[in-house]
């Protein structure tokens, strides 16, 4: 039986935090799908077929025994994850911050299916203080991603920004 997890995000952009968790994440089960979520609410600075585009060039090297697919979604996380018979969902923690959000939607997810289990990955402490978010400020304002995303992000990101 093929174990089958689910890595969700918006991934806007993709941080070096987010391809230590994959590569950590893709050492647990036998096929990793990265989640793309769709997230019209959060307003993303990619679309979602760039971000797609972008987690599968930014993942393809990645190599730790399990087959990693990147595949949107818009729909429940726990559908979803129905949909592609995954057993685990991988989360990424940063912070005590991280942790009452992901307790919270942990709780959800169990109640709506208790066959799907919740597997938390602790931050690398090198990419403990990296959010999205964030990196995109700092592009916004001019400063220096390097430390927080590969060159390929770091580029397109500063030329989305440079347009804006």
């Amino acid at each position: 039986m093929i174990r089958t997890g689910i890595y969700p995000g918006t991934f806007d952009p993709i941080t070096n935090g987010h391809i230590d968790i994959v590569a950590r994440a893709a050492k647990l089960v036998d096929r990793l799908v990265i989640g793309v979520a769709i997230s019209h609410g959060k307003g993303p600075t990619f679309s979602l077929e760039e971000r797609v585009a972008i987690v599968k060039e930014e993942t393809a090297h990645l190599t730790g025994g399990a087959e990693i697919v990147v595949q949107p979604y818009e729909n429940l996380l726990m559908h979803f994850a129905e949909e592609l018979g995954a057993s685990v969902i991988i989360r990424g923690l940063r912070a005590v911050a991280d942790f009452e959000y992901e307790f919270q939607m942990t709780a959800m997810n169990q109640q709506l299916n208790r066959q799907i289990e919740t597997v938390f990955l602790m931050a690398d402490p090198h990419h403990q203080a990296i959010a999205a978010r964030l990196v995109k400020e700092i592009a916004k304002l001019g400063g220096d991603i390097s430390s927080f995303v590969t060159p390929g992000v770091a580029a397109r990101l500063m030329a989305k920004v440079s347009r804006a």
